[in-house]
């Protein structure tokens, strides 16, 4: 038997506005590169399904090629560790595709999707594992913290680039039947 707060019918138009208002404020919004090696073998859309398939909301996307002063913004904190010239070379030698992506606990899933850094190391059924063997080229950039979103996303996309919106199927992806969205 299905609980009475979780029957929906046809008719239904989804949670009312205060539910969505709760969502939005339980949400949170996490940035994703989708690096030069995952655009040139042709496995945006497939990498995008993934997190689509998972329930997260793309409320931002911009192909663009990353200036060298971004990268070097972008990845400050690593200047001067052996990698970081390499690194900063790989990320603006080809477009990337940049996304935010909203959810309840958007960062930790996201991280969690895309496996350990490493392709070699990363398990199957992760973005890493499945797609990647390389210890260069791992295909995917993510936000690690809540604060380290923030400032990626206010660096990569500019006021009004990153959309409030209301998916039709919210109901089908969160319970929001009790005080907060599960």
């Amino acid at each position: 038997m299905i609980p009475a707060h979780s029957r929906h019918t046809p008719s239904d138009r989804g949670p009312p506005i205060t539910k969505q208002l709760e969502l939005t404020m339980a949400a949170e919004t996490t940035l994703i590169i989708l690096k030069p090696d995952a655009v040139q073998r042709g496995l945006m859309g497939r990498i995008i399904t993934r997190f689509e398939d998972k329930g997260l909301q793309v409320c931002g996307a911009k192909m663009m090629q990353i200036p060298m002063s971004l990268a070097q913004t972008h990845y400050a904190d690593h200047k001067g560790k052996p990698f970081y010239d390499g690194l900063v070379g790989f990320m603006t030698s080809s477009p990337v595709l940049v996304l935010a992506l909203r959810g309840v606990g958007a960062i930790a899933i996201c991280r969690s999707m895309m496996g350990a850094t490493f392709g070699s190391q990363a398990d199957a059924g992760t973005i890493r594992g499945d797609f990647g063997v390389s210890n260069s080229f791992n295909l995917i950039h993510g936000s690690d913290s809540p604060e380290a979103a923030a400032k990626e996303t206010g660096l990569f996309f500019r006021e009004g680039e990153i959309l409030d919106w209301t998916r039709a199927n919210e109901c089908w992806v969160y319970d929001l039947s009790g005080d907060e969205p599960e």
